[in-house]
């Protein structure tokens, strides 16, 4: 954001032409207050959306609260491409959804186990894991080409038409009961919750930037490679959107609102956001310059996804020992990932 830049260039005026290390931390801990603030006003805000507008709260989860936390990705991401830096913008958004499995996912079961209607996560799996085995095989020639990526837009456009679909099917079979809420909202509830969302949006997306930008920084300097950065520092922390609206889930009990929203953000990461950086990239080609981020880090990818997924689709339930596996299996990949243990 040039607005983050902007502060970036002063204070490193100020100091100098080197940005401290107080400052640094300065900056992470307005980061984290904003997204966690931020995070908590947005929940609250969407959970009131579902409740007055009788729309679902998957479809909530998996729709504006997606957009909005997945927002760091497409900027981090696109802005790479758009600068040549590869490595960054593919290990962003693949790593994202590592991260949101991985860990966001992964507290979310370990702490919020439930039964789940199958029906409601069928079609957003096969798009999920269909999305990762897609973007696998556009990339197997170490390119992504702008119209074959088209194939990932039509995902996201087959995830879009099927929760507006049920979500005008349910509110219609509720139109009594949602008049009824809606008539209890007067005009400085709706104004309140209005704000509430936006500045959490807003909360949430600079506070990302922040913690992103300046933990980049940070790896940066010691000589850290461009993929590592990418999957753990920029990919975790554009991510904390999505982790600060599953623990204040946990806390409020939202878990719809939650896992709906982890899953509707990977498809978004996934199908959205690559072919939109490769728009932006010179020639209309994103050329990837380690193929570790095609072949281990996309595997990794779907695999994980694999596990948080396929087992709840055959019992209908998201249980606590998914969550415990993943954790532990993410921070293997990472553990020997940073080591170089797995590179290609």
């Amino acid at each position: 954001m040039a607005s983050l830049g902007l502060i970036r260039n002063l204070i490193e005026d100020a100091t100098g032409g080197e940005l401290g290390i107080i400052w640094t931390v300065l900056l992470v801990a307005v980061g984290l207050f904003l997204i966690i603030k931020g995070g908590d006003w947005f929940v609250d805000s969407a959970a009131w959306i579902a409740e007055v507008s009788g729309i679902p709260k998957l479809i909530v989860g998996a729709t504006v609260v997606s957009f909005a936390t997945t927002l760091p990705e497409l900027l981090v991401s696109s802005f790479a491409a758009a600068r040549g830096n590869v490595s960054i913008s593919i290990g962003n958004a693949v790593g994202s959804v590592t991260a949101n499995v991985g860990i966001i996912l992964a507290i979310g079961l370990i702490f919020m186990p439930c039964a789940v209607k199958r029906a409601d996560y069928a079609l957003k799996t096969v798009l999920m894991l269909g999305g990762g085995a897609l973007l696998f095989a556009l990339t197997l020639s170490g390119e992504l080409h702008f119209l074959p990526s088209l194939a990932l837009i039509a995902v996201f456009a087959v995830f879009m038409i099927d929760n507006v679909r049920r979500a005008k099917r349910e509110m219609g079979e509720n139109k009594k009961q949602n008049a009824e809420k809606r008539k209890v909202s007067g005009g400085r509830e709706v104004a309140v919750n209005v704000v509430k969302f936006i500045v959490g949006v807003a909360g949430i997306v600079i506070g990302a930037d922040l913690l992103s930008d300046n933990g980049e920084a940070l790896a940066l300097q010691i000589g850290v490679p461009p993929r590592i950065v990418a999957i753990t520092v920029i990919a975790i922390g554009t991510s904390l959107p999505e982790l600060v609206t599953t623990i204040t889930a946990i806390v409020k009990k939202q878990n719809e609102l939650s896992f709906g929203n982890i899953i509707g953000a990977n498809i978004i990461d996934l199908a959205l956001i690559l072919p939109v950086s490769a728009a932006l990239s010179k020639g209309g080609v994103l050329k990837v310059d380690n193929m570790s981020s095609v072949l281990v880090d996309i595997p990794v990818m779907i695999g994980l996804g694999a596990v948080a997924l396929i087992p709840m689709l055959i019992t209908g339930k998201f249980k606590r020992w998914q969550g415990a596996l993943l954790l532990v299996l993410y921070v293997g990949y990472i553990v020997l990932s940073s080591t170089g243990v797995i590179a290609i």
